[in-house]
């Protein structure tokens, strides 16, 4: 089966080929091809990934580059989609536009993914469109933030084998299970939430729920994992909630201190990313760069990103579920929001498609801020496909993390200026 990575020219594709290289065999993986407009960014990933294979004794993997689109997707079973429209500098841009207006721009959270989205969203639609005229069964999976936001215009749009993948739940598994000293298959999250916005309302260990011990810990000053949480809370919050928020919920917990730091920072994490992706790339094009994952890797984020993306790939060519945290239509499972909403939560996944499973009735303490970023996201996306000033102003005023309306149109007014939103009704 061949696969089609969209967006190969990024410095996390070598992660996800490590994966294939390492499960070949299972997957039925044996062509991948690396689709990038930029030979810069393209070519020496390429090159890397095929000395990756060649230590991994993966003779049977073919690895090809190219800047056709349609060559990429020809014949592909799965397209994964992992575009940044603008690069390191548009993301630049972004958390600079909150800055400017004393508001959080983080790529994906705040004024910052909206900006983001406005770029993204048609790209990606477009990206998937040719899909649907050249390998029409094929899946695609989509690692593109805003991910959430994306995905459910790729499922507004008709792309129903679509399946939306993040980072977050994963490692928050996996730290779960190292901070209880058992194996990760022995640990299930009951997760609920929206991406980058979502919560743990049960660790369940061989069925019993150790969640309360684990706050418990944390309320004591006991080390946790990297997520629980990665800023201090007040004493009591996370006892009080009963559950454990993702990272990203700190924006929305904590803005005022998200925002200092921001504010702080010398430089903006794009720059900071700019810089390790210069280097990363320096040596991929170097052919005596040692044949595998480079240290500096870790620090460019998205650990886990190949352990997820290959085990859903996996799930999808068997014929028996497995339960895997990604996001995809609610259907129900999240019943107090719509039905054709994307939801992030835990999914049964199998050759036979993507069940989410039902989450039950979610709790006061956090449905409010779950609607009112759904009804954010929901506006996002008609800005997105429409991008007039009304549709702008009416999405940030939706946004939890936007003030008043004076912010609101003072944003649209810099949306404006950067090509982003028509200066039209």
């Amino acid at each position: 089966m061949k696969l089609a990575v969209i967006g190969g020219g990024s410095t996390y594709t070598p992660e996800l080929l490590s994966g294939i290289i390492a499960r070949g065999a299972e997957l039925g993986i044996d062509y991948v091809t690396l689709h990038d407009p930029r030979p810069d960014r393209r070519a020496p990933v390429a090159a890397f990934c095929r000395r990756l294979a060649d230590a991994g004794g993966a003779s049977w993997l073919r690895i090809d580059d190219t800047d056709v689109l349609d060559d990429a997707l020809a014949g592909a079973s799965f397209v994964v989609i992992q575009i940044r429209v603008g690069g390191q500098a548009g993301r630049h841009e972004d958390i600079m536009l909150g800055l400017r207006h004393g508001l959080i721009g983080q790529e994906t959270t705040g004024v910052g993914g909206f900006a983001k989205a406005l770029r993204t969203v048609p790209a990606v639609l477009a990206i998937a469109e040719r899909a649907r005229e050249v390998c029409p069964d094929a899946w695609i999976l989509n690692f593109t933030n805003p991910a959430g936001l994306v995905t459910e215009a790729l499922l507004r749009r008709g792309f129903e084998k679509t399946v939306g993948l993040c980072n977050v739940p994963i490692e928050m598994h996996m730290e779960l299970a190292k901070l209880l000293g058992v194996e990760p298959s022995a640990v299930e999250l009951d997760w609920v939430g929206l991406n980058h916005l979502g919560w743990v309302r049960r660790v369940l260990v061989d069925g019993a729920d150790v969640l309360p011990s684990l706050l418990a810990q944390v309320e004591a000053g006991v080390p946790g994992p990297a997520n629980i949480p990665e800023i201090a809370y007040p004493p009591g919050l996370l006892a009080a909630l009963g559950m454990i928020p993702s990272s990203y919920v700190r924006y929305f917990y904590l803005p005022s201190e998200m925002l200092a730091e921001l504010q702080a920072a010398k430089r903006t994490r794009a720059q900071e990313v700019a810089e390790l992706e210069e280097a990363l790339l320096s040596g991929y094009a170097d052919p005596t760069t040692p044949a595998v994952l480079p240290p500096l890797l870790s620090k460019r984020g998205g650990a886990w990103y190949s352990r997820l993306a290959v085990d859903v790939l996996a799930a999808l060519t068997s014929p028996e579920p497995t339960v895997h945290i990604v996001n995809t239509t609610n259907a129900g499972a999240v019943p107090e929001l719509p039905a054709d909403a994307s939801v992030e939560v835990p999914c049964a996944i199998s050759r036979d498609g993507v069940t989410p499973l039902p989450r039950g009735a979610v709790e006061e303490s956090i449905l409010g801020l779950i609607r009112q970023v759904k009804s954010y996201e929901r506006l996002a996306i008609d800005t997105a496909l429409d991008p007039r000033r009304g549709h702008a102003l009416l999405a940030l005023l939706a946004h939890p993390l936007v003030p008043d309306a004076r912010v609101a149109a003072a944003v649209v007014d810099d949306l404006v200026a950067r090509g982003l939103v028509q200066d039209a009704p």
